[in-house]
C-alpha cells in the first residue's frame, strides 16, 4: 500500500510537472508576425492585466455599495454578570433592582428606503464601470503603439544587419580581387588598401547594428510583456508591409472616437453626479427597522435561560442634519466649480486632439512622399553601382568610384528601408489622432 501511495504521488507530480511546461511553451511564440505580437502583449502585458484587475476591483466595490439597499440583518447576544445589583428609592427606603444574571439576544432588520450615499453608488455604477473599461481601452491602444513601433524598429536594425551582411560578401570578394590585381600589377596598392578601409568600416557597422538589434528585441520584448530570457522570432512580409502604408488622407477627425473624449465625458457625468450627491445633503435619510429581543434574567446561573421576557418593535428612522455651519452649501459650490472646470478641460482636450491630427497628418504625408522618393533613389542607386562595377572591370572608372557608388548604395538602401518604417509609424500616429486603431 505505501508503494503504490507512493507511485501515484510521483505520477501526479509529474503530470503537474507537464502540465506546467505545456502551458509555459504555449505562452510563448515560435514565430511572430506583427499581428501575433501585439495579440501576445493584449493577452500578457502586466499593464493590460492590471488594468482589468481594476475593472474586477471597481465592480466588486460597486456591488459593495449597492448592497445597502438590500435589508441588512444583524444579530448581537450579550451576558452580564452583577457583582452589585442598582439600587432605587422607592417610598423612601433603599430597593435592589434586578437580577444578579442577566442575557440577551437580539434580532435586528433594517432597510434604506433612501440614503445619498446608496443613491449615489446605485446611479454612478453603469458609468464608473463604463470608466473603467475605457481607461482598459486607452491602455490597449497605447499596447498596439509602443509594440508596433518597436516592432519596426527591429525590423529596420534586421534589414540593415542583412544589407551589412550583403555589403560584407561583395566587399570581401572586392578586396581579394584587387589584392590579386595589385599583385598582378594591374592598380595599385590603394586599390587594395581603400577595400581593406570599406571591409573593416562595414564589419564595425554590423557589429554596431547587431548589439543595437539586442538593446531593440529587450525592448519589444517589455513591451509584449514577454519572457526576458525567452527566444523571440519575428517575421514579416516586406512587400505586406509597402501595400498597408497608405491611408485616406481626406478623411477628418471625429472627436467622438478618441478614447481621451470617452474617459473625459464619463468623468463629466461622474462629476455631475457628485453635484448631485452634494445637493441631496438636505433630503433627510429614511429608513425602516424591525428588532426582536429576548431576554433572560435569573440569580441562579443554571436557571438563567429557563425563562424568556422577550420584546420586539417596528419603525421607521428619519435622520436629518439640521445646522452644519455652511458645510453643504460650500460642497455644493465646490463641486459645481469642478463641473465648470470640466468644460474648460473638453475644450482644451478638442484643440490638442486637432493639434496632434494636424501634426500626425503632415509628418504621414512628409514621410510619404519621403519613402516615394527614396524608392526612386534606391533604383537609381543599384543601376549606378551596376554600371560603375562594369566599368571598372573593364578599366574605364577607378576603383575609389566604385566604393562610391557601393557607398551610396547601402546609404539609400538604409535610407529606404528607414523611409518604410518610418511611414509605418507616421501611418500608426494618425490612426490613433484618428481614433480607428484597433485593439
Amino acid at each position: 500500500m505505501k508503494n503504490l501511495i507512493f507511485l501515484v504521488f510521483i505520477f501526479l507530480s509529474n503530470l503537474q510537472l507537464f502540465s506546467q511546461q505545456e502551458n509555459n511553451v504555449d505562452s510563448l511564440l515560435n514565430k511572430g508576425t506583427l499581428k501575433d505580437c501585439v495579440e501576445y502583449a493584449l493577452n500578457h502585458q502586466p499593464v493590460i492585466q492590471q488594468s482589468l484587475l481594476d475593472e474586477q476591483i471597481i465592480d466588486h466595490e460597486i456591488n459593495s455599495k449597492i448592497a445597502d439597499w438590500l435589508p441588512q440583518l444583524n444579530f448581537n447576544f450579550n451576558f452580564t454578570h452583577n457583582y452589585k445589583l442598582p439600587v432605587t428609592i422607592f417610598q423612601g427606603n433603599p430597593v435592589s433592582v434586578g437580577l444578579i444574571n442577566t442575557s440577551g439576544a437580539e434580532f435586528s432588520l433594517t432597510q434604506t428606503i433612501f440614503d445619498r450615499d446608496v443613491f449615489l453608488a446605485a446611479s454612478t455604477s453603469k458609468t464608473l464601470s463604463g470608466l473603467m473599461k475605457q481607461k482598459t481601452a486607452f491602455s490597449k491602444i497605447d499596447v498596439v503603439t509602443f509594440v508596433s513601433k518597436a516592432f519596426y524598429s527591429v525590423l529596420f536594425t534586421q534589414e540593415q544587419i542583412a544589407l551589412l551582411d550583403e555589403d560584407i560578401i561583395r566587399l570581401q570578394q572586392s578586396v581579394k580581387d584587387t589584392y590579386n590585381q595589385y599583385k598582378g600589377g594591374i592598380v595599385d596598392k590603394t586599390d587594395f588598401q581603400r577595400a581593406t578601409i570599406a571591409f573593416n568600416n562595414a564589419q564595425a557597422e554590423l557589429k554596431q547594428n547587431q548589439e543595437l538589434l539586442k538593446d531593440r528585441f529587450a525592448f519589444l520584448k517589455q513591451q509584449m510583456g514577454y519572457p526576458t530570457g525567452a527566444d523571440l522570432n519575428i517575421e514579416f512580409d516586406t512587400t505586406k508591409m509597402e501595400n498597408e502604408i497608405f491611408i485616406d488622407t481626406t478623411q477628418f477627425v471625429v472627436i467622438d472616437n478618441r478614447i481621451e473624449y470617452k474617459l473625459l465625458q464619463s468623468q463629466i457625468q461622474l462629476q455631475q453626479a457628485n453635484l448631485s450627491y452634494n445637493d441631496l445633503s438636505f433630503v433627510p435619510s429614511l429608513s425602516a427597522f424591525a428588532n426582536y429581543n429576548f431576554n433572560y434574567q435569573n440569580d441562579y446561573f443554571a436557571k438563567l435561560y429557563k425563562l424568556n421576557y422577550p420584546n420586539s418593535d417596528i419603525g421607521l428612522q428619519l435622520s436629518f442634519p439640521i445646522f452644519q455651519g455652511g458645510k453643504r452649501i460650500q460642497e455644493i459650490e465646490q463641486a459645481s466649480l469642478e463641473l465648470k472646470r470640466y468644460n474648460y478641460d473638453l475644450i482644451s482636450l478638442r484643440d490638442s486632439i486637432n493639434t496632434e491630427y494636424i501634426s500626425a497628418l503632415g509628418e504621414y504625408k512628409s514621410s510619404l512622399n519621403n519613402y516615394n522618393l527614396l524608392k526612386q533613389n534606391l533604383k537609381l542607386a543599384k543601376d549606378v553601382y551596376n554600371t560603375i562595377q562594369l566599368q571598372y572591370k573593364s578599366g574605364i572608372k577607378t576603383y575609389l568610384e566604385v566604393i562610391t557608388a557601393e557607398n551610396d548604395l547601402r546609404t539609400t538602401q538604409a535610407n529606404y528601408n528607414n523611409a518604410l518604417f518610418q511611414l509605418l509609424s507616421s501611418k500608426l500616429d494618425l490612426q490613433r489622432a484618428l481614433g480607428t486603431i484597433q485593439y
